[in-house]
């Protein structure tokens, strides 16, 4: 693992190893046991779980980690929650539904954040950010470390809403909706004028806009309430020289020109989203962090998982931003053998020259 490496990486240096990271593997407490022989699982206390995560990352010879410091958290009680099924190991992470705190279709249309939402001041989005960044530059300072907003639009409208009243407010006034949209935008902005202020270099946007198989709504409504608040939400971050990422799930390639052009450096996505032609419009000019796919180590042969990182570090190799993932995470019902030989490959074919 190494920072230079990492940082070469998003300064579009092309280092000589491509760098790599991953997502949700250092607790797949099994795989970590393999790699580090430390005994530790589920159960095990947090301090516990959280010394063999650094140490299986230092392993694994992460060069990036992927972070964002605001979430749900920032809504208050002002959200719904359409829970979680068993995910992590033990099915730690299982979540009943919440009750959306909205009554009708016109109260979301009128939803003013700044009325039902904790407003924080900028010296405190500062601080908390500058406390995160250096606490995580504290534990593992050997990567890249990102900090930013995981409820930047969209996500953000998922969580006040959830699924079923987004849409059904949406369908009945696209217009009033991305009115409201545009409320929800100004509010996220003290956060932005705070990111660009912060220390960290990298600042990560997650907004999970899209579904696996592309837009849920009308491109034009994406065009005409999103990405202009994101072309001003990168403003600041732009004047300050923060190199900045974009992350979502989903398919979005139909949107991948658009968030280039208001201004996003790199692009974090899923096997859904197309890594050619990411590479192919913009694998000189941006970072590209992906993308195989995961289902290959859960269900596929040796062959298969060889080809699939094969596929990406032969896309990847002549990109100078280039991080090797697996983009759509590596749960812990992963087969040990698949991930250890996951990592096989990838040691094996992740260095530039020879």
């Amino acid at each position: 693992m190494s920072h230079e490496i990492g940082m070469a990486a998003m300064n579009l240096q092309m280092p000589a190893r491509i760098p790599r990271t991953e997502y949700s593997v250092e607790s797949h407490w099994a795989v970590v046991r393999a790699v580090t022989g430390i005994p530790v699982d589920e159960h095990s206390a947090p301090e516990e779980q959280s010394a063999a995560s650094r140490a299986f990352m230092r392993a694994w010879q992460y060069d990036f980690q992927w972070g964002t410091n605001y979430g749900l958290e920032e809504l208050g009680d002002c959200y719904t929650d359409m829970g979680h099924a068993e995910y992590a190991a033990g099915g730690v992470d299982w979540r009943e539904p919440r009750k959306s705190p909205f009554q009708s279709v016109a109260e979301i249309l009128r939803f003013d954040p700044f009325e039902r939402l904790p407003n924080k001041t900028h010296a405190e989005i500062l601080n908390e950010t500058n406390q995160v960044y250096h606490r995580m530059m504290t534990s593992l300072p050997d990567m890249v470390h990102t900090v930013g907003t995981y409820i930047t639009v969209i996500s953000g409208l998922i969580y006040l809403f959830g699924w079923d009243d987004l849409l059904l407010a949406m369908g009945e006034d696209s217009a009033a909706f991305g009115a409201m949209t545009n409320r929800y935008a100004d509010w996220m902005m003290k956060y932005y004028t705070a990111l660009a202020q912060c220390d960290s270099p990298v600042i990560l946007i997650h907004d999970d806009i899209v579904w696996s198989a592309g837009p849920f709504c009308s491109p034009r409504w994406y065009r005409k309430y999103v990405f202009p608040n994101y072309e001003r939400y990168l403003e600041p971050l732009k004047r300050a020289g923060k190199k900045i990422l974009f992350c979502s799930d989903g398919n979005f390639t139909p949107f991948v020109d658009d968030l280039a052009a208001v201004g996003m450096e790199g692009f974090i996505f899923e096997p859904f989203t197309s890594l050619e032609t990411i590479a192919e419009r913009y694998g000189q000019t941006h970072v590209i962090m992906g993308n195989a796919d995961t289902r290959y180590l859960l269900y596929g042969s040796r062959a298969e998982i060889r080809r699939e990182v094969e596929r990406c570090i032969n896309i990847g190799r002549e990109c100078p931003g280039f991080v090797m993932a697996v983009g759509n995470h590596i749960p812990s019902n992963t087969p040990v053998d698949n991930v250890l030989y996951y990592n096989q490959v990838y040691e094996e074919l992740c260095w530039r020259t020879k």
